[in-house]
């Protein structure tokens, strides 16, 4: 579903493209960089959060949103769905990034469901 008004959306989307950015370079600045599937997630995960962000703010549509909370989900739980919970910077990160990021979206997706009058049909 299409949504009329995304103004109030605007920020949710910010922070989950910043989110998403921060984690796609963190390997970098938080030096993990030698671990070889964190970085390879930390960077496919970031550019995806940030890229679905961006898009909801340029299109805001409900899927993104759905899809921004279904990718913080993944981002926390990779470090042991993928084997990387020993590297601890790593580990950290995507949690934390994960579990921002599936607030945010949450929030959006509760700010969209209690405003039914600002969806298109």
């Amino acid at each position: 579903m299409k949504l009329n008004h995304w103004n109030e959306l605007t920020i949710p989307n910010v922070i989950n493209a910043l989110l998403g950015a921060f984690l796609a370079v963190s390997p970098w600045l938080l030096g993990f960089s030698t671990a070889e599937t964190a970085t390879w997630s930390a960077g496919l995960v970031g550019a995806l959060a940030c890229l679905i962000a961006l898009a909801d703010l340029v299109r805001p549509q409900q899927w993104q949103t759905w899809a921004s909370l279904v990718v913080g989900l993944w981002a926390a739980v990779a470090p042991w769905a993928l084997g990387f919970a020993g590297e601890t910077n790593a580990a950290w990160c995507h949690l934390a990034v994960g579990l921002t990021t599936v607030v945010v979206a949450a929030f959006a997706l509760f700010w969209i469901y209690s405003n039914p009058g600002k969806l298109a049909h």
